[in-house]
């Protein structure tokens, strides 16, 4: 496959589209990003990617499906860290590791490009715009993480629940898998509960209380915003706008 082939198979990845708000990505950068691809991954739903405690050293570019970054306790207690959507990463950060510190599972069938995290290396020497993205990628998960510890330190559960809705939707809505006034929720109250550290019967009575509240409608787990101000302002939540990323100075 010639470079604008090559470039044009990856063209409408959802981690591509991530990317590109970026970084400007031509058809040789992405035929370049092709070339280290070792191929496309299909797993089945309730399967471990990742298991605590064992190496892993591979990036998994996710282009459908959904997994959940999680931690086991001994007393089998689990607390889901994040959860994985299409466009998004699995292989960070526990590739950077000697061993992995978490547990990553697919909770839909899944498919992902996977990439040895060398090769993906060596191509930020290459070409550093892909290290860069990577940079503005990471902050962004990174204040993801931030919120998930004041949701579970400071947040009530309707307040946790709010920001979670509004998470998803945005982290969506940016590859475009949700639409402007709502999204399909594709975790079930079980996930949802892991996340927020609630029990199920818990999560039930906070998804009512927003219905009847009027700040949300929901069927076949089809989520509308009905009053999104008000449910921002109940989840205290606060859009993520990064900053681009600078260009390069031109030296006289």
């Amino acid at each position: 496959m010639d470079a604008v082939n090559a470039g044009r198979a990856l063209d409408d990845h959802p981690f591509v589209v991530r990317m590109r708000q970026h970084v400007a990505l031509t058809p040789a950068d992405l035929a370049s990003l092709d070339r280290i691809i070792d191929g496309e991954l299909m797993v089945r739903k309730r399967r471990d990617l990742i298991v605590d405690g064992f190496e892993y050293r591979k990036l998994c570019f996710v282009k459908e499906g959904y997994a959940v970054r999680y931690k086991l306790l001994r007393n089998g207690k689990r607390q889901i860290l994040n959860v994985v959507l299409p466009g998004e990463l699995v292989g960070i950060p526990v590739s950077f590791f000697e061993r992995a510190n978490y547990s990553v599972t697919a909770v839909t069938n899944l498919t992902m490009n996977v990439c040895p995290l060398e090769a993906y290396v060596q191509l930020c020497y290459e070409r550093p715009q892909f290290a860069l993205a990577l940079c503005w990628i990471a902050v962004q998960e990174t204040a993801t993480y931030a919120e998930h510890l004041i949701n579970l330190g400071r947040r009530t559960p309707i307040e946790r629940l709010s920001h979670f809705l509004l998470e998803l939707h945005a982290r969506l809505l940016a590859v475009g898998r949700a639409e402007a006034a709502g999204f399909t929720l594709p975790f079930s109250q079980e996930v949802m509960a892991d996340v927020l550290g609630l029990s199920v019967p818990h999560l039930n009575r906070m998804m009512q209380q927003l219905r009847s509240e009027r700040l949300i409608a929901d069927s076949d787990r089809q989520v509308e915003f009905v009053d999104l101000a008000s449910l921002q302002a109940l989840g205290h939540y606060q859009p993520q706008a990064l900053t681009p990323i600078p260009l390069p100075t031109k030296h006289a």
